[in-house]
């Protein structure tokens, strides 16, 4: 049985999310949040979140075994940029782009 949670724009950028999605993928669900927990950054918090959310989803079903769950898939997904303006020397600006992301975890149970 499947169990999946969802987190869309997300401010956190989606190169660096994916290098904490990596670590984490078919890992036990308590060690990849023991790890995550350790790490104590922004996209750690926020991985851990869609993480037990997606327990919380599974312990909704009543039919699976949350001690036996694993991170089947996650992945990382762009999402809208955020597009700013920066004012620069002599009346130029440079463009400053607020990356934002999507969040989509797939747990399993063994």
């Amino acid at each position: 049985m499947e169990a999946k949670a969802i987190l869309k724009h997300s401010r956190v950028s989606p190169q660096k999310t994916r290098l904490l999605a990596d670590q984490v993928r078919s890992r036990q669900i308590a060690d990849a949040l023991r790890m995550l927990n350790l790490l104590g950054t922004k996209r750690a918090r926020i991985i851990a979140k869609v993480l037990n959310s997606a327990v919380a989803n599974a312990m909704q079903t009543g039919m699976v075994d949350v001690d036996n769950l694993y991170v089947k898939s996650i992945q990382v997904d762009e999402g809208p940029m955020m597009k700013r303006w920066r004012p620069r020397a002599q009346g130029r600006a440079n463009r400053i782009l607020k990356r934002t992301s999507h969040i989509a975890v797939v747990l399993e149970e063994l």
